[in-house]
């Protein structure tokens, strides 16, 4: 087939030309959506849901899926449009042309890679106190292992780390098969008389919250868990036909993940009593040794959990050094982050920054005792991301003007509108939301624009570019980074 064919027969399927491999057919794009929501979300924080509005932890779960459905439209509008390996900051400095908010946008991102890899992190100490049968309640012990996992991750991570789409498979399956454990769980419970399903209609705010403010609470928490769709668009470069495979396995996958996510919920409140179950960072453990006494699979769910989260941990960090190293090479940031090993080839000293932010937010949070850290970290990625939604969404409209000849899925105009406006409203302070989750994500955001503007002047003060000069590569390291 000639050149000229080939880039015809590639244009038809709304491929635009790519150094990259296109490898991913609808099954593996499905593969990886669904093993990218998957995760800590569930794993750790559907006590905490639970807490905030009793046995109706499944109503906080629906509603984030529906948001998050909603703003998935706006995302498939925009990898179509647009196909190339790219996000929520590439489809900002497109709308509006802002370098310092392309910027806040795209740190804002990085962040909620960190305080998502953080969550993970002390979920995997709970985790592995309860698998090993340590004193789960022992902050000192907690706190110690949390750390010591993200530094493991650290080092994996200079280590170099090549990810591929047949061992994200493999990880998804692992993932999967916690939840689904606790789903035949919940089955055998309810078969044996052993579940109490009325307590999955019972509201029970612990502030006397109305129903409505109770939900909004709790699901700003519950969004946590259906996080990580938006990634798939960075692999729309390789992706078969992403015009049309994209739209079908985004939204089936998160599909999927819901549906699973509200039977774990349902299952998990009919077992364990509310109380019970949002006093452990371990609570899927706590709802399967509940409803099977004495039986294995109580023994090995903890260590299912540690693997799912510490796969979430690791990708996240992998993201935020990435874009962090990203955004030094950009002149964006000060010019020491784009360091690379000489011998490794990863991103150093982008590596170490990120790690040492883990660690002081583990610390931060975790001093106080009245915190709860998995609750406040994930609490504090959900208010980060809801925010970069809010924007996303806006941007499908404001790049309606943007007309390209090639055919490409258009989202309702009204969807990016109820998307934007939910998303901006669970941001506010009226849902409920912990005030450390504000102060985090202050702090983190406020590191952000001090680097910017101290870089600003470094540049203008040595005569180099002062501003994003390639928009497309904002998000993702120059070539010869592992």
């Amino acid at each position: 087939m000639s050149q000229q064919a080939s880039s015809q027969n590639h244009a038809a399927l709304g491929e635009e030309p790519t150094e990259l491999r296109r490898v991913m057919g609808p099954k593996l794009l499905l593969l990886f959506i669904v093993g990218d929501i998957l995760g800590t979300g569930v794993y750790a924080l559907t006590g905490q849901v639970a807490s905030e509005v009793g046995g109706a932890a499944w109503v906080p779960f629906i509603v984030a899926f529906l948001i998050a459905l909603v703003t998935a439209f706006s995302y498939l509008e925009l990898v179509t449009k647009y196909p190339q390996a790219a996000g929520a900051a590439l489809y900002t400095h497109k709308a509006f042309g802002v370098h310092l908010f392309t910027f806040m946008v795209c740190f804002a991102v990085m962040c909620s890679g960190i305080t998502s890899a953080s969550t993970a992190s002390r979920a995997f100490a709970s985790n592995l106190a309860v698998g090993f049968g340590l004193d789960e309640t022992n902050a000192t012990l907690i706190i110690t292992v949390a750390l010591i996992f993200m530094a493991l991750v650290a080092a994996i991570n200079l280590r170099g780390v090549s990810e591929s789409v047949r061992a994200n498979i493999l990880l998804t399956l692992v993932e999967l098969s916690g939840l689904l454990l606790v789903i035949l769980v919940g089955f055998w419970a309810a078969f044996a008389g052993n579940a109490d399903f009325s307590r999955t209609v019972v509201f029970d705010s612990p502030d006397d919250k109305s129903a409505f403010f109770a939900v909004t609470a709790a699901t700003s928490l519950a969004f946590f868990a259906m996080v990580g769709f938006e990634d798939s668009v960075n692999m729309a470069e390789e992706t078969h036909d992403p015009v049309r495979n994209f739209p079908r396995m985004m939204i089936t996958g998160i599909g999927i993940t819901g549906v699973i996510y509200v039977l774990v919920a349902i299952i998990s409140v009919a077992i364990v009593p509310v109380g019970e179950l949002g006093a452990t960072d371990t609570p899927l453990v706590t709802v399967v040794e509940t409803a099977l006494p004495g039986f294995p699979a109580g023994d090995v769910l903890p260590f299912i959990s540690m693997f799912a989260v510490a796969n979430s941990a690791l990708i996240n960090m992998l993201m935020a050094s990435r874009l962090l190293y990203g955004m030094a090479k950009q002149n964006v940031l000060p010019s020491f982050l784009g360091k690379v090993g000489a011998r490794r080839r990863t991103p150093w000293a982008a590596i170490v920054v990120t790690t040492v932010i883990s660690f002081g937010l583990i610390y931060y949070v975790s001093i106080d005792p009245e915190n709860d850290v998995v609750a406040a970290l994930g609490g504090t990625t959900a208010l980060l991301l809801l925010g970069v939604f809010a924007i996303v969404n806006v941007c499908v409209l404001v790049l309606r003007r943007d007309r390209i000849d090639r055919t490409h899925f258009r989202a309702p105009t009204v969807l990016p509108i109820i998307g934007a406006l939910a998303c901006a409203f669970f941001v506010g302070p009226w849902t409920g939301r912990d005030p450390i989750q504000y102060q985090i994500a202050g702090w983190l955001l406020a590191i952000g624009l001090f680097l910017w503007v101290l870089t600003f002047i470094t540049n203008r003060l040595l005569g180099q570019p002062t501003r994003i000069t390639d928009e497309q590569a904002i998000h993702e390291p120059e070539g010869g980074v592992n």
